[in-house]
């Protein structure tokens, strides 16, 4: 069975319709099970994790290191080479808030 022309145009629209309403897809899914992965301890809050998880992430693509993601989040980002990626990412300004979110979700 062979489509039309008009059957294939509909096709296609259908196809970037669908794909134009899905939500889109990250890197990498933050779920409570990285969350625990990371040992942390404390409240779990999506946003905070998803903030200091991203700093890992950027940490990684202005390094390219393959191991330098997982060591920056263990022990639910209070490593040195968390503090390292901070400062690499000149994000001194945010260090205090960071602080704060470390403790919130990690209770150090």
């Amino acid at each position: 069975m062979h489509l039309s022309s008009i059957q294939l145009a509909c096709v296609a629209l259908v196809a970037v319709a669908l794909s134009a309403a899905a939500p889109p897809s990250s890197s990498h899914h933050i779920t409570r099970r990285s969350f625990f992965s990371r040992k942390c301890k404390g409240v779990y809050d999506a946003s905070y994790f998803a903030r200091l998880d991203r700093i890992c992430d950027d940490c990684f693509n202005l390094f390219r290191e393959p191991s330098l993601y997982n060591l920056c989040g263990e022990n639910c980002f209070t490593t040195p080479y968390f503090k390292g990626c901070l400062e690499s990412l000149y994000l001194y300004d945010e260090k205090e808030q960071i602080d704060q979110m470390i403790d919130f979700i990690g209770k150090r």
